[in-house]
């Protein structure tokens, strides 16, 4: 996939140099719109580009502009879509669009049954994901795993978040079931019903 200057493709080995300026990214990112975003380690984000579970948009002259990585949960029946951050110089060009629709296809490939999910506090992702298929759901309809809720310690709104027994926060809830989506890809459309066969 590529944006005329920047290519998006799966991260490998080489971009792990990219990890500290991402993490640094994602943090400065959450100050200054004084939102949730937990923080995410260097070598966390190493770990996943050696576990192939990365995307990362990559410019002509080898410099990182975005990075989104995905993790399974409840022995890959849930995946969530994490981490999705663009840096201000590459942001409003299609970066994260694209960044959201690889990571989408690389999770159908990899988790073909998974119930595909993430949380977010930005209209823009919220756009991207209700072009892929996500729907808002309640807190309750994506994994229920302490560790993934553990992973938002860093966020200002933890303390809501856990007074809420991780049910509802600030954040809206987005989750992509396949087998709901196939089922109603197979329904037809009420407003062009199929003709009767005489």
């Amino acid at each position: 996939m590529e944006n005329s200057n920047v290519v998006v493709r799966l991260a490998t080995e080489k971009d792990l140099s990219f990890a500290t300026a991402i993490a640094n990214e994602m943090e400065a990112s959450a100050k200054a719109r004084g939102t949730g975003i937990s923080k995410r380690s260097p070598g966390l984000i190493k770990e996943k580009i050696v576990e192939g579970k990365a995307v990362v948009a990559v410019t002509g002259d080898g410099k990182w502009a975005g990075f989104i990585y995905m993790e399974p949960w409840a022995n890959g029946s849930f995946v969530s879509h994490n981490g999705l951050i663009v840096p201000p110089s590459w942001r409003r060009k299609g970066i994260a669009t694209l960044m959201k629709e690889k990571i989408f296809e690389l999770t159908r490939l990899k988790y073909p049954m998974a119930k595909i999910f993430g949380i977010t506090s930005t209209l823009a992702t919220m756009k991207i994901n209700t072009r892929l298929g996500l729907s808002p759901v309640a807190y309750s309809e994506i994994v229920q795993d302490l560790v993934f809720w553990g992973k938002c310690k860093s966020c200002v709104h933890y303390k809501d978040l856990r007074k809420a027994q991780f049910k509802n926060c600030f954040c809206t809830a987005m989750l992509f079931d396949p087998v709901a989506n196939a089922a109603a890809a197979a329904v037809p459309d009420a407003y062009h019903p199929v003709p009767a066969v005489c």
